[in-house]
């Protein structure tokens, strides 16, 4: 599985590039998936730019993509979009339309509440775990880990050198991880890196102008289609190699 990452919290300085508007979100999301993508993850944006939880702003995403592919589409409930844990509960609640999943950051406070009321309303959880965070320890301790959808191990060293390093150790760090899927990325520098590791040890994993702004070779991304075609080659490569 390759998942293409849209937007995340990337906004208008990083390009025109980046899709912001669920009209352009849908655009991009149908470009992808013909390139290849089986899965979605977006930030829904505020009118202003910002990632939203907001019912009012999460609904016309959700329908203008789904109105253009087949694929599950999932969203984030990271804290930037909504800092307070009791607040970002109840934004989650008030969904009206709900996406298929959605990740949750195991590190954030709260999250274990927010999880266990996205299964409660039928919503996929995507357990992100990041390295150089206490996630892994959480999660694992967890008695909603063998009920989440998948893993999403995110690595946040950005150095490529050491990038896959990074990857490895969260990896072990991660166990068994409940016996549920895992899907391995990286992000900016670390990206191309964690990908390739990602199809070596056959995981599933995503690329998306979220995790980065170019290509393998330094030259900068004109899509997500571009980056998610790109991905398939490097993953497949490695894979035959493998």
């Amino acid at each position: 599985m390759i998942q293409v990452c849209l937007n995340g919290p990337r906004g208008a300085g990083d390009g025109a590039v980046v899709p912001l508007s669920p009209e352009a979100l849908a655009d991009s999301a149908a470009e992808a998936v013909a390139a290849g993508a089986t899965d979605i993850h977006v930030h829904p944006k505020s009118p202003c730019g910002q990632d939203s939880l907001s019912p009012r702003v999460l609904a016309p995403t959700l329908e203008a993509i789904r109105a253009r592919v087949p694929v599950p589409v999932g969203v984030t409930t990271g804290a930037w979009a909504e800092p307070d844990p009791a607040a970002r509960l109840a934004r989650v609640r008030a969904w009206t339309v709900l996406p298929d999943h959605a990740s949750v950051n195991w590190h954030e406070p709260g999250a274990e509440e927010l999880a266990a009321a996205l299964l409660e309303r039928g919503v996929g959880v995507e357990a992100g775990i990041w390295s150089g965070t206490d996630g892994a320890t959480r999660f694992a301790a967890s008695p909603l880990g063998p009920k989440v959808l998948r893993v999403l191990a995110e690595v946040t060293d950005t150095a490529p050198e050491t990038a896959e390093e990074s990857a490895r150790a969260l990896l072990a760090d991660l166990g068994p991880a409940f016996g549920r899927p895992v899907l391995l990325h990286g992000e900016d520098g670390g990206a191309w890196p964690v990908l390739r590791l990602a199809g070596w040890l056959g995981l599933a994993t995503r690329i998306g102008l979220e995790d980065t702004l170019v290509l393998p070779d330094g030259e900068r991304a004109v899509s997500n289609a571009q980056l998610v075609a790109e991905g398939l080659v490097q993953y497949e490569a490695v894979q035959r190699r493998s």
